[in-house]
């Protein structure tokens, strides 16, 4: 087959059909087996997935070929997503380096944070404070102290691990200074501190679904998926400790995946603004401050 296979649209095309035939899952920064072949094959290649189309027919040569053809076996034989197998994900832009200690990053509240969250953020420079809960690999973090110049952002996990992974990114953007990894179970390391903004992209994953999860997720620290019986108890959580840790005019955001209705059967008293992101109006909340009740 190595005599067939000779250009990268070679390559590219025997790729897409392994996947599809295997039956793969996506969703971890691609969203189907032709994004996926492209982004493993040209960072593999280190070559701009922007431009693949300057490459289609560039021929290929022995090493690149057995080595590219072993990513895609691989990717079939070990349902890994491709950003594990690359220690690499894009994010709004950025880059960040990710292994199995942390899930892949993809949260809509990254496309959120691109837009400087308005318009419920009138003033950018006026966010002095920003906690990232259930942090991760540290992209929402960065992305936050990004989005607001003058904030100082804390980014807190329960895994030591994935800290691990954070300080890395964050170091890699220079923002040690500004981004401060703490290990905690939620606030509870966090004392009397409070925030202009509290973020979260937390475990969200019902019972069943967990069970059911595809191969390629099972590769991800289940920790940070599983969110109880229905989905709703790190929200519950993040919900209860918000109410203690925001400034008066401060706002909790918070993505839970398609568990709308059952966020919303646990606070029906709860007036939960739903934010328009690429996946749609059920994604992710707004609750202010104010909206807690006293604190």
């Amino acid at each position: 087959m190595t005599g067939e296979l000779q250009t990268l649209r070679d390559l590219l095309r025997w790729a897409v059909t392994r996947f599809n035939a295997a039956n793969l899952a996506f969703g971890h920064g691609q969203p189907d087996a032709y994004d996926e072949a492209v982004f493993l094959l040209l960072h593999a290649l280190s070559l701009p997935t922007e431009r693949i189309e300057a490459f289609l027919d560039a021929r290929l040569l022995p090493d690149e070929l057995a080595r590219l053809r072993e990513l895609i076996e691989r990717r079939v034989t070990e349902r890994k997503p491709a950003a594990y197998s690359l220690n690499e994900a894009w994010l709004q832009g950025y880059k960040f380096y990710v292994d199995e200690r942390v899930i892949v990053p993809r949260s809509f509240i990254a496309e959120l944070l691109h837009e400087g969250l308005q318009p419920w953020v009138e003033d950018a420079e006026a966010v002095g404070s920003v906690l990232d809960l259930c942090t991760g690999s540290g992209c929402l973090a960065i992305l936050a102290a990004e989005a607001f110049p003058r904030a100082s952002v804390d980014a807190v996990d329960l895994s030591a691990d994935a800290l691990q992974v954070a300080q890395r990114n964050v170091a890699d953007y220079g923002l040690q200074e500004r981004v401060r990894l703490v290990q905690s179970d939620l606030c509870k390391a966090l004392g009397k501190r409070k925030y202009d903004l509290i973020l979260s992209n937390p475990p969200y994953v019902p019972a069943a679904a967990m069970q059911s999860l595809p191969a390629e997720y099972r590769h991800e620290p289940q920790m940070a998926l599983a969110g109880g019986e229905d989905g709703t108890d790190f929200v519950a959580q993040l919900i209860a400790d918000a109410s203690k840790h925001l400034k008066r005019r401060g706002m909790l955001i918070v993505e839970v995946g398609g568990e709308r209705a059952a966020v919303e059967r646990r606070f029906p008293a709860l007036p939960f603004t739903w934010l328009t992101t690429s996946g749609g109006d059920d994604m992710v909340f707004l609750l202010r401050a104010e909206d807690l009740g006293p604190r």
